[in-house]
């Protein structure tokens, strides 16, 4: 890293382009593209949305929104570089919050156009409940700072390992397995790109090479009748139909036609809203481990401001800051990343192009470099964290799985006709599937996971009182619904709640009288300073 002396601080530039940049563009930017092709997906083969509204109205508002997301970001980090003379600064990214994305497709949008017969009142529901969220989120902008400094790392950077395993690796992974020809070899080409330092042909971005010859295998199989990654020539008739010219327009009548549906929305989007808030905060501390410190209240606000602005203009999914900042910097990425990919976004869904790329591009081959992301961020809780709170960090990730677990029975059930309370939970326990169990730790996962792992750290470095104010958080957050429920309201998990009480206690009583044995006291005196009270 290179920087300047503080006499010359002043008159710094930061560098708005570098080399690294091309990486983390094509990187970031391929992670961006398989999201919009997702969310497209959804809104036209699930919601059944008219092609007008998707590509007319929908995605240009999802366009701008990116836009002026990525470019604050950017502009946060120039600020950042300009204030510390730094040109290793790299930009956070940011986007449309991937599990939101499915929350609200088929647990409000869906549901809404299913009742009512019109796909619309689906996505006026989904207006409303982005409404919401960016409300909570510009709230708890002023007191997440507070959280996160009293919050351990290892509880911060482990429930974000968790979400980074069960919901950003998985899938990608299975899709890879599922069509190898394509997802293997374009996965060994990021691994050796971005872990080997292997140098392609005059230098192009590894994610650029994947992405071209995971295609080329795509197109080249349909010669022998194969058809791998899905490509047909027809698709692409079709995709070119949706071209032209659309601008966001505002969507303030539709936000209050969805306020019928209000009961149902506050449900999820209160929750949601929080949980916005501790993964925001997750990925600020994830920044500030690789380097990059970012005022944490301006970015939830930002967060909160932007979807603002995006749901007046048609958008019904929420922006967020991604996991995902150390994988990009060390691909190379610095500011320009960033912005290049709002503008990319912004041009692609103004003029239509993202219909075409459905058509052209097979997912499977930019499913690999979703994996990477989360192998990093899972290896980041391990590797940025003292050795000895490692067990936190397991504990801090399994109600990610149990989240995970429940969703995939959820889903294998639902495509039967039926649901667990149908099958019965006594019979799916008789066979190994304790579905209250994962019900129950899956439910509000990443405060789930974030409570467990402070508790846990503070635990290993004894630090007991400490341990017991985080139960006794964790039982009013589980009692109220946050936690290990999956509904706000009173007394929603009681029997949970009082567990955490007692665990409360017996913590409070071990800072009192509880003596650490010799082994323990020479693990701390040879080891890593325990945590900060």
């Amino acid at each position: 890293m290179k920087a300047t002396s503080p006499t010359t601080l002043s008159s710094f530039k930061p560098q708005l382009w570098t080399p690294g940049d091309w990486n983390a563009l094509f990187g970031f930017g391929t992670n961006i593209l398989v999201n919009m092709l997702v969310l497209t997906g959804l809104l036209r083969f699930v919601l059944k949305m008219p092609d007008a509204i998707v590509f007319g109205r929908i995605l240009p508002a999802v366009g701008l929104m990116m836009f002026l997301s990525t470019f604050y970001y950017a502009y946060l980090a120039w600020k950042l570089a300009k204030k510390t003379g730094r040109t290793d600064v790299c930009a956070l990214p940011s986007g449309i919050s991937v599990p939101h994305m499915f929350v609200v497709v088929f647990v409000i949008m869906l549901p809404i156009a299913l009742k009512t017969g019109d796909p619309v009142k689906g996505w006026e529901a989904g207006l409303t409940w982005v409404f919401v969220q960016s409300f909570v989120l510009m709230a708890g902008g002023f007191v997440a700072p507070y959280i996160r400094k009293i919050t351990p790392r290892a509880a911060l950077l482990g429930t974000l390992a968790g979400v980074s395993i069960a919901f950003i690796s998985m899938r990608p992974a299975q899709e890879m397995f599922m069509t190898p020809l394509i997802g293997a070899v374009c996965f060994s080409i990021i691994m050796l790109g971005w872990l080997g330092g292997v140098r392609f042909f005059r230098g192009i971005p590894a994610g650029l090479v994947a992405i071209a010859v995971g295609t080329l295998i795509a197109w080249g199989s349909t010669m022998f009748g194969y058809h791998f990654g899905g490509m047909a020539s027809e698709n692409i008739t079709s995709a070119l139909s949706n071209f032209g010219f659309s601008v966001p327009l505002p969507a303030v009548g539709h936000i209050f036609s969805g306020f019928e549906f209000l009961g149902i929305i506050l449900v999820t989007a209160i929750p949601f809203g929080i949980y916005d808030l501790v993964e925001a905060m997750d990925n600020v501390e994830s920044a500030a481990v690789a380097g990059d410190s970012f005022p944490t209240t301006r970015v939830l606000t930002a967060d909160g401001i932007i979807s603002l602005i995006g749901c007046c203009m048609g958008n019904p999914f929420i922006n967020a800051v991604y996991i995902g900042h150390p994988g990009w910097k060390s691909m190379g990425g610095r500011i320009g990343y960033s912005a290049a990919t709002g503008l990319i976004v912004l041009i692609l869904a103004w003029f239509g192009i993202i219909a075409l790329m459905m058509a052209l591009i097979p997912v499977v081959a930019i499913s690999p470099i979703l994996l990477y992301i989360g192998m990093l961020i899972g290896a980041q809780a391990f590797q940025e964290t003292p050795h000895r709170h490692a067990p936190a960090i397991i504990l801090a990730i399994t109600p990610h799985l149990a989240a995970w677990g429940k969703l995939m029975i959820d889903n294998a059930l639902g495509a039967a006709g039926t649901n667990a309370a149908a099958v019965g939970f006594d019979k799916l326990g008789q066979v190994g599937v304790l579905y209250h169990g994962l019900e129950v730790m899956g439910g509000g996962a990443i405060l789930g996971g974030l409570m467990l792992g402070a508790i846990g750290v503070c635990v290993i470095d004894r630090l007991f009182m400490k341990a017991a104010a985080f139960a006794i958080v964790a039982s009013l957050l589980t009692f109220f619904g946050f936690m290990h429920g999956e509904a706000i309201g009173i007394g929603q998990s009681p029997i949970m709640a009082l567990a955490y009480l007692v665990v409360a206690a017996i913590l409070a009583t071990c800072a009192k009288y509880a003596v650490a044995s010799p082994v323990m006291e020479e693990k701390m005196t040879h080891g890593e300073q325990p945590a900060a009270a």
